[in-house]
Formats: C-alpha cells, structure tokens, sequence
C-alpha cells in the first residue's frame, strides 16, 4: 500500500538538503576566499602602443622576454608604425580600459587553482597585442601568464570577419578565465599512456572538471566553449551520443581520425549522419566530462590523484548513465 506523502516534513528534509548542501559549497568558497594571492598584470599590448621610437630601448629592458635578440630593433621600430598593431590596441584600450577586470578575473581562478594545488606558484601576468592569434591566445610559462587581449573583443567584432564562426564565437571577453583555467588544467592532467578514444575522451574530460571546481561562476557552456544553444544540443542528445559510441564500438579503437572528429575543435562533430551540421564540435569532450562527473559523484578520491587514474578504472568506477531527456 503507498504511504501518504507527509507534505510538511518532506519540504523540511528539502530544505534541510539544500542547506547542508550550499554549506558545504560555502566552506570551500570561504577557505578559498581565505587564500592570499599576489600578482602583477603588466599591460605591454597598451605600453607598447603608446610608445615613441625613442622609448624602445626602456621597453626592451623592462620586457626582455618579449624582444628576442635575434630580432632587429628595425621590426620593432617597424611594428611601431605599423597600423594594424594601433588599431588591435585601440580597440582592445575599449574593452580592457584598466588591469581592474582582468585581475578580478584572474584573482579568483588563481585562488582556486591554489586550494587545490598548494604548490601551484602564482604567475605575473602580461597582455600583449597578438595579432588575434586565437591558437595562442594564452600561454603559461613557469613564472609568467602572457594573454593576447586582442582575441577577446567580442564575437562579432569587425577584426573577427575572416575568422570561421566555430572560432569566433569565443572571442569575447566571458572566455579568458575558462582559456586561462584550461592552460593550467592542461598542465596538471597526466597524459594517458593508452592510444584508445576512451582515453582522450576522459583526459579532456579530467580537464573540464577542473574546470568546475576553478570556475563556479562560469556557466556550462563558457567552460566547454559552446553558445547556449550548443549545449542544450548537447544535454538533449547525451543518450544518443553515448548509444552510437557503444554501437559503433569506438570506445577501445585508436583510429586517430576520432579524434579529428569528435574532439579537435571544429565547426561540428562527425557522426556521419544528418545530424552532423546540427552538432557543436568537441562532442566527444562532452561526454569524457560527464563520465568523470559521473566518477567524482560516485567515487571520494584526492583530486591529484584522479589526474593520474588510468581510463578504464575511471570508466568502470563511474557507472556513468547519459542523462535521459523526456
């Protein structure tokens, strides 16, 4: 016989989980918050900009990094005039018109990235102009965070035009935390020693966890680089995605064009069906990211440890189910 459900104590035991839950989140936040972090951002996209030809030699020796010897001062003086340069920095001058937002930003992932690795040495931080190099656009050295601002103007800004849409849609401003988290999720993540598509799934799939934990104001999406639309795509096919993974048996194969397909980046995913043209790319990073949420839920392991642990361990401990949609 079904039991009559008591209303009363059953919205108490909600609130009760919810609280116990946002508590639990709060602690973390909390002691993160706690974490003191100190860095400099140095702004050499607008120093440089603002330059006189006679102020070289004071910029070579305050960025020497950044001036190779084995280029002539004649590029440098050069690029000073050059007009492309001016214009990437005028309009970067207008989205990023002080450090403030820039260091906010990277004030927090930097915090969190900390908690979870103490050893992790808080980098100075320098923008340069790049000349929209979208595949550089952040780089990481051992002691230096170099971002090229001029790959977050917007999505639709003019200097993007030549730009394929796939790319573009993530240059704007919301996408350099996730690009400067990604950087460092990639250097924590072991690479799989197996050759297997399971593999790659889940070593991209350890990375955008990461980005979970470094990144809790960030939505879904902002951290996989998909619109909106993308990733309710996403969410609504989870079940179909995973079924033609385990029907096509591609999860053990080392054909290195799955990886072309289902996780470079690319304008959408190649299932070779109709489809196609409506997937978001990376579909296959998608899902190495549910699998390790899935484990995490199941499984209470130190999170470095989880960077090392081998794909199929992972896969099997999961018992990951795609999330069916009505």
């Amino acid at each position: 016989m079904l039991k009559r459900i008591d209303v009363k104590n059953m919205l108490l035991a909600i609130g009760l989980i919810i609280l116990v839950s946002c508590n639990s989140k709060s602690k973390r936040e909390e002691a993160i918050e706690a974490i003191p972090v100190a860095f400099s951002v140095s702004r050499l996209d607008q120093e440089f900009a603002q330059a006189q030809p006679s102020e070289l030699p004071k910029l070579k020796q305050k960025y020497p990094a950044f001036f190779p010897e084995q280029f002539p001062d004649s590029l440098w003086l050069q690029r000073m005039q050059d007009t492309l340069p001016k214009q990437l920095a005028a309009a970067v001058a207008t989205v990023f018109p002080s450090e403030a937002s820039i260091e906010s930003e990277l004030h927090s992932v930097f915090q969190h990235i900390k908690y979870d690795r103490p050893n992790f040495v808080v980098p100075d931080v320098v923008t340069v102009i790049s000349d929209v190099d979208y595949r550089n656009k952040v780089i990481a050295t051992d002691s230096v965070l170099v971002i090229g601002l001029d790959n977050y103007l917007g999505a639709e800004h003019p200097f993007y035009e030549g730009v394929k849409h796939y790319i573009s849609k993530n240059l704007r401003p919301s996408q350099l935390a996730p690009d400067v988290a990604s950087v460092y999720a990639e250097q924590w993540v072991a690479t799989p020693r197996q050759r297997t598509f399971l593999a790659q799934l889940l070593y991209f799939g350890k990375q955008l966890y990461l980005k979970d934990l470094w990144l809790p104001d960030a939505t879904d999406a902002e951290k996989i680089g998909y619109t909106e639309a993308e990733w309710q795509w996403a969410i609504e096919n989870e079940e179909e995605i995973w079924r033609y993974f385990i029907e096509e048996e591609v999860l053990y194969s080392t054909d290195p064009k799955l990886a072309t397909r289902f996780i470079v980046d690319a304008p959408f995913s190649k299932f070779y069906l109709e489809i196609d043209n409506e997937s978001p790319g990376r579909i296959g990073s998608f899902i190495g990211w549910q699998i390790v949420r899935a484990y995490m839920e199941n499984n209470d392991i130190p999170l470095a440890q989880l960077m090392t642990l081998d794909p199929e361990t992972l896969f099997r401990q999961s018992k990951y189910k795609p999330n069916k949609q009505p």
